[in-house]
C-alpha cells in the first residue's frame, strides 16, 4: 500500500510480467511489382506451418483456417541498412532480384514469440516498394525453402482485400498510391 498526496491509500497492483513488451526487433520487407497485362501484378508469399520441415509442405494457416498470404520480409542483419535487408528477404523469400523504388512506411505491432522465453515484442517492419529485374517466382535458395510453403504472383489492386495482415494490406495499398501518382506504367 503506498499512500498518495490526497490522503487516500492505494492498493499496489503486481503486474503480470508479459504486459511489459520485454524486446524490441526490426525487420525489413518489400513488395516487389512486376508490369504485366496492363496491370500491376505482386509477389507474395504463404509462408510454411510452425512444424514445416521441408519445401511445399503445408502453408500457416490464420484464424478462420485460410492460407495466410504475406509480404516477403525477415531481421536485419547486423551491418545491413533496411533497404538492402528488403532486398535480401525478397532475393530469400521469392528468387527474384529486384531494385528498390521508395521507402513505403513501417508496420509496428506487438507480438508474444510462441518460442523460448514467451516474451512480448516490440515489432517494427520498414516495407519499400521493388521493382522486378529478374528471377523466377519459387526458385529459393536452399537454406530458405523450408520457410515458405508458396509464392504467387498477385495483381496489386486486389492486395489490400487479400493480404492476411492489415500492415501488409497497408503497404500495398501505399504501393499503388505511389505507383499511380509517379506515373509510373503498367503496359510492358
Amino acid at each position: 500500500m503506498t499512500k498518495q498526496p490526497d490522503g487516500e491509500i492505494a492498493h499496489a497492483r503486481k503486474q503480470p510480467t508479459r504486459s511489459r513488451v520485454a524486446a524490441r526487433e526490426f525487420s525489413a520487407g518489400g513488395i516487389v511489382v512486376k508490369p504485366r497485362d496492363g496491370k500491376w501484378w505482386m509477389a507474395v508469399i504463404e509462408p510454411a506451418g510452425r512444424r514445416a520441415g521441408k519445401r511445399g509442405s503445408s502453408p500457416e494457416r490464420d484464424g478462420s483456417g485460410r492460407a495466410v498470404l504475406a509480404l516477403p520480409k525477415g531481421n536485419i542483419d547486423a551491418g545491413e541498412t533496411p533497404e538492402q535487408a528488403a532486398v535480401r528477404e525478397v532475393r530469400e523469400e521469392t528468387g527474384l532480384e529486384a531494385d528498390v523504388l521508395t521507402k513505403l512506411g513501417d508496420s509496428k505491432y506487438v507480438y508474444v514469440r510462441a518460442w523460448g522465453d514467451g516474451a512480448r515484442v516490440f515489432k517494427v517492419v520498414s516495407f519499400y516498394l521493388l521493382r522486378y529485374r529478374s528471377g523466377r517466382l519459387g526458385n529459393l535458395p536452399a537454406e530458405t525453402r523450408h520457410e515458405i510453403a508458396r509464392t504467387h504472383w498477385l495483381a496489386l489492386e486486389e492486395a489490400s482485400r487479400r493480404l492476411t495482415y492489415k500492415g501488409d494490406r497497408e503497404m500495398a495499398v501505399a504501393a499503388l498510391e505511389f505507383l499511380a501518382s509517379s506515373g509510373a506504367s503498367s503496359d510492358k
